[in-house]
């Protein structure tokens, strides 16, 4: 049954007159987790430890905790002190869980950083431990500081890290900002910006001849890096030609990425890269934006870049894609294996489906948020995150085995239609 506070956000927003993807997905909604004490949420993370807990990053440098009823007074993590400039696209911006969290207590965060006299701000990654004491309080003064790039500018930092099903940790880096990428960082194999970055965080061995061009460099390259040993390109690198790689995923299934790439002002796009790939795809920014030649001088032959299996046009009102995941929990079996993501500034959420080798869209809910962030939990379960201080599930019916197939998992049914699956 809906909740009435689902009833009256649906009726405020209209959201059942936006529904374009039929009867099928009628019986997914969206359910409100939290709902107050929280300030400018940017994502949500899962420590994969069994605890079931959600936490919730702020843009001020706050890592809060929800453990399943409530979201604690005491925040997990509190280095607002250190964290730059919170007003636009800065800040505490990214968090990933060490794949052995439940054992070392490691974890890692991506934020903005002003040092003094050092003129340009810089993105960070660090690794941080939890205390020895409390599940749900990190050790402050145990950062140890594993990256450092300089930023020209104060957008496109992009932010986002996850960990891989390799064991690496992925760093996704903006252009470092302005529009149009003036200064061709996207395109330049020796930046660290508008680039996949793809490092070894438990050692620091590095091939012989190794190029790294982080200002701090307290990592591991992986030795299959597309660029390891290369002379005229940074090791770190894993791909190249993005934008704002503001929210990217992994299928916890298939392993392949998905990347949302925010758009100069035209264009959103998300971009694929197969879970088979051994890097070094070249994305088009700044010659293309999505599959729109933006600014060609000087680039290579169209076919030397890879263009988005989905993009979209910023009309009415659209801005700035926020991407998503691929749904593979089983609390709503009906968009299991579906690829969902969003528009930042029209709250719009939109259901993604493969087809062989191509991908459409149905705009499944347009809502009032201001969708950050997606984020799944240990179960795979999919949760939206609204700057305005809120975070949802979406949810729908319970998988149902026919067959020996599970009802919602399209990738099952050679030929069938999600419609014809679950008529709802």
């Amino acid at each position: 049954m809906t909740s009435p506070t689902l009833r009256a956000v649906r009726a405020a927003v209209a959201a059942a007159a936006a529904w374009g993807a039929g009867a099928w997905l009628e019986a997914t909604e969206l359910v409100p987790v939290v709902t107050t004490g929280l300030v400018q949420p940017l994502a949500v993370r899962h420590a994969g430890d069994g605890s079931g807990r959600l936490f919730i990053v702020e843009q001020a440098g706050r890592i809060r905790v929800f453990d399943g009823t409530q979201l604690l007074g005491t925040p997990f993590l509190d280095i607002v002190a250190a964290v730059d400039d919170t007003a636009n696209e800065q800040g505490l911006l990214g968090l990933a869980f060490h794949p052995d969290y439940a054992s070392n207590g490691f974890f890692y965060v991506n934020y903005t950083y002003d040092p003094p006299g050092a003129g340009l701000d810089r993105t960070r990654v660090s690794r941080f431990s939890v205390s020895a004491g409390d599940p749900n309080l990190a050790d402050a003064t145990s950062e140890l500081i594993l990256l450092e790039v300089a930023q020209d500018f104060g957008n496109h930092n992009g932010g986002n890290i996850l960990f891989g099903p390799d064991g690496n940790l992925y760093v996704g880096m903006g252009d470092g900002g302005d529009g149009g990428d003036p200064l061709d960082r996207a395109q330049d194999e020796m930046m660290l910006l508008g680039k996949m970055l793809r490092i070894d965080v438990d050692s620091v061995v590095v091939p012989v001849g190794a190029e790294l061009c982080g200002l701090v460099t307290n990592y591991g390259v992986p030795a299959d890096n597309p660029f390891a040993g290369d002379d005229d390109a940074c090791d770190e690198i894993w791909a190249l030609g993005l934008r704002n790689p503001w929210r990217w995923s992994f299928d916890r299934q298939t392993g392949d990425l998905f990347i949302g790439d925010v758009g100069q002002g035209t264009v959103e796009e998300i971009d694929f890269q197969p879970a088979a790939s051994g890097g070094g795809e070249n994305w088009g920014w700044p010659c293309y934006e999505g599959s729109a030649a933006f600014d060609t001088a000087g680039c290579l032959p169209p076919g030397s870049y890879v263009f988005p299996i989905l993009e979209y046009v910023q009309t009415a009102g659209r801005c700035s894609v926020t991407g998503g995941y691929r749904y593979r929990g089983a609390g709503a079996s009906e968009i299991r294996g579906t690829y969902v993501y969003a528009d930042y500034c029209t709250g719009e959420i939109w259901f993604a489906t493969q087809n062989g080798g191509s991908w459409s869209s149905s705009l499944w809910m347009d809502t009032a948020l201001n969708i950050t962030s997606f984020g799944e939990d240990e179960d795979g379960e999919l949760y939206v995150v609204h700057r305005g201080g809120s975070v949802w599930r979406i949810e729908g019916e319970p998988a149902v085995f026919i067959d020996g197939f599970e009802s919602g998992d399209t990738s099952a049914w050679s030929g069938v239609t999600p419609a014809g699956l679950l008529p709802h």
